[in-house]
């Protein structure tokens, strides 16, 4: 068995997806601990710049070329995958918990018969045995477990997109890019027609400020007060807590969570969210977090780099005003 560790890089319009250099992050702590090689492992056509992957961390790229890996296609991709993996025998395989991660990993563990766990919140090697330790959290959020697949390999986990930042970028590095030509010669029962992105004036997952809402704010009507103040905030987007998402305050493309969406920017807000452990996985790598609730005890002050205790309806109008003034000011 080797014990090399593989992340599943991602590719965007035939350039290297962000959450590629995550992975290597993720993958670098582990294959130091079990002092072995990291190695990315890219699907497509025509992709250029691999060396930026070894520049942020990877001592190997396996690059498998082909036309039809130019679009992703979870059929298409597991028959070039499945005899690579048979072939590598990697102890460890990561991929992000994207569309292509969250399709793709589970179709790979049911034809590699490998364990999966998904949406892991942290990464470790066990000491004893050097098996990987996976955890995230179960039954609602409310417990963390820590899952260990002994009995199979590769040992093959998803993490969630913005879960770890990416390790600082060195041009010094050298590495091996190895091209392979997978034979693909499946008729897919999938056949892409049309791709449409979602349109959103800032991704909540790319955005420098994140303004969350939760009960604290008592009544639907009153998460326009949160837009408003997103609105005076340069790269700003609102983000949510599951518990008003799930009552239809807000849509699910604003939940910021376990069941929703990771974020780490360098400005979390949270308005009236208490601090349930479900919420915390989705923000816990913002770099400064504020936290406005009249609970002093809510969990959000545990983890808060500035906390104001009081009634977030009092505040908010009392912030809108100063926003606005600056921005009348400039």
């Amino acid at each position: 068995m080797n014990k090399e560790v593989i992340i599943l890089g991602e590719v965007r319009n035939g350039k290297i997806h962000s959450v590629t250099y995550e992975l290597l992050a993720w993958g670098k702590e582990l294959s130091e601990k079990l002092k072995t090689k990291l190695s990315a492992l890219i699907l497509g056509h025509n992709i250029r710049n691999l060396e930026e992957i070894i520049y942020y961390g990877a001592d190997k790229v396996y690059y498998l070329e082909h036309p039809r890996l130019n679009i992703f296609n979870p059929e298409v991709y597991a028959e070039a995958l499945v005899p690579f993996i048979k072939e590598v025998e990697p102890d460890i395989l990561l991929a992000g918990a994207t569309t292509l991660g969250r399709t793709i990993m589970p179709y790979l563990a049911g034809r590699l018969k490998a364990g999966l766990t998904a949406d892991c919140t942290s990464l470790d090697i066990e000491e004893e045995t050097g098996l990987l330790l996976q955890t995230r959290p179960a039954i609602g959020g409310n417990v963390l477990a820590t899952i260990k697949t002994p009995n199979s390999k590769p040992q093959m986990a998803t993490v969630r997109p913005k879960g770890k930042k990416p390790l600082e970028k060195d041009t010094r590095r050298f590495g091996e890019i190895k091209v392979i030509k997978p034979n693909i010669n499946l008729n897919s029962r999938i056949e892409r027609l049309n791709f449409k992105s979602r349109e959103e004036e800032i991704s909540l997952v790319d955005a420098e400020v994140v303004i969350s809402g939760g009960k604290g704010l008592k009544d639907p009507r009153n998460i326009s007060l949160i837009f408003e103040i997103s609105k005076l905030i340069e790269s700003s987007a609102v983000g949510a807590s599951r518990a008003i998402v799930d009552m239809g305050w807000v849509g699910y493309p604003h939940q910021v969570g376990l069941s929703g969406k990771t974020v780490n920017p360098k400005v979390y807000i949270a308005v009236g969210i208490s601090g349930a452990v479900q919420h915390l996985a989705g923000m816990m790598n913002s770099e400064s977090i504020i936290a406005i609730n009249k609970d002093p005890e809510a969990p959000i002050f545990q983890v808060s780099d500035l906390g104001i205790i009081g009634d977030a309806l009092e505040i908010l109008p009392v912030l809108k005003k100063k926003l606005e003034e600056r921005k009348n000011d400039v």
